[in-house]
């Protein structure tokens, strides 16, 4: 009888095929290229006759690995792991677009997605519209007849705006259009873009994937047609992730849907808690009835994910004071972390951004971003709230 296992099965059980020693946990292939025993075979590896690994720049059994566990997890037919997860954005857009072309993108984007859309595209002869992330129905208006592609990220960063992928899916398609989904903050455990429309998917593994603050990566997912195309891009530009990142990630995904329940289920205690609090003038969390994409956020995850942004009266002042009062909490930029981290957006993630700029995605100066991590609740409660100024 066949059996069609669970996609968190597939992140444990699927690996690499065994070598002669029959090791049970995966080896790590350090090796930049790859022998063969005939010139035939070896002719036939680089016209793509068969698939044998060639050099590490284009493949490697251990992110071979990484990649087919997150295509279960994701739904997608195909997968291209990178270096990092900025990497992942830039080559989810570079292969498709040229001098001339266009791109409509959600205004809720990371920094470093605003500074290629801005600063680096353009260089090349690509324009960009921006849109506004809660008011879809105005999207429309921003296509063009050089349009290519439809960007956004879901939640955003940070201000955890929620877009509807099914919605934004029908445009795309109205306008044979690339739909590219930045789905960072929720991970394929809490959100399937792909199930909703979106043509590519991108993730920063270095977050929530890796989970421990050890490993820089990216990944694109998606029809096998556009990976396909990536992959030739990145074959020969070279933003390769190394076999040892992907063998740590990979390690880390077996884990993976584990560690976002008590992300999630942290997170969102904590927001009701901050909710609470009359010293906080706004809480933001998908779950949150409060939130106001709320029942987007339903419909499209299964969870609330593990960022909480809320701001503090009194504005940046409260908001370094808040800060330096923290105890236990990281304080510095990354998130998806198994130790609760705690950030400023507008000093640090965002300060390329002008003020004008960062206000318009709700970048306040008293905005905090909480990555909410595996300690206790009780102890990550009595570090943020002890922490929060009565005045």
């Amino acid at each position: 009888m066949n059996h069609q296992f669970h996609p968190d099965t597939q992140a444990i059980r699927l690996q690499t095929e065994r070598t002669t020693h029959k090791e049970h946990s995966v080896p790590l292939f350090m090796t930049s290229s790859f022998t063969f025993d005939t010139a035939e075979a070896m002719a036939a590896a680089f016209t793509g006759e068969d698939n044998s690994l060639i050099y590490s720049r284009y493949g490697n059994p251990n992110t071979d690995e990484l990649i087919e566990k997150i295509c279960q997890l994701e739904g997608a037919e195909a997968g291209f792991a990178v270096s990092t997860g900025m990497a992942a954005v830039f080559t989810s857009i570079a292969p498709f677009v040229g001098r001339g072309d266009h791109i409509v993108a959600s205004r809720a984007v990371f920094g470093s997605t605003h500074q290629i859309l801005s600063n680096i595209l353009p260089k090349w002869g690509i324009t960009f519209t921006y849109v506004d992330p809660e008011d879809i129905s105005k999207w429309e208006a921003a296509i063009r007849p050089n349009t290519k592609m439809i960007i956004l990220e879901t939640p955003s960063n940070p201000g955890l705006t929620i877009i509807d992928i099914e919605r934004v899916n029908h445009l795309a398609k109205k306008y044979n259009l690339i739909l590219n989904v930045d789905n960072c903050f929720a991970t394929p455990v809490l959100q399937q873009p792909i199930q909703w429309g979106a043509n590519l998917v991108t993730h920063s593994a270095t977050k929530y994937m890796d989970g421990q603050g050890r490993a820089l990566g990216g990944i694109i997912l998606g029809d096998k047609k556009y990976i396909d195309e990536i992959a030739q891009f990145c074959r020969h530009t070279g933003p390769s992730l190394s076999p040892f990142n992907a063998w740590l990630i990979s390690k880390s995904i077996e884990t993976l849907s584990l560690r976002m329940e008590r992300h999630c289920s942290s997170a969102l205690q904590l927001a009701q808690e901050l909710e609470r609090n009359n010293q906080i003038t706004k809480v933001l969390y998908p779950y949150l009835p409060s939130h106001p994409q709320h029942d987007i956020a339903r419909k499209q995850m299964s969870a609330g994910g593990g960022i909480v942004t809320f701001e503090l009266k009194g504005g940046l002042e409260q908001g370094r004071k808040f800060l330096n009062n923290i105890k236990m909490c990281s304080l510095t930029s990354n998130l998806g972390d198994s130790r609760t981290i705690v950030t400023h957006p507008a000093s640090t993630t965002h300060s390329k951004l002008s003020e004008e700029e960062r206000l318009s995605v709700g970048i306040t100066d008293g905005l905090v971003r909480i990555s909410v991590g595996l300690e206790h609740i009780s102890d990550i409660l009595w570090d943020v709230l002890g922490a929060i100024p009565s005045h």
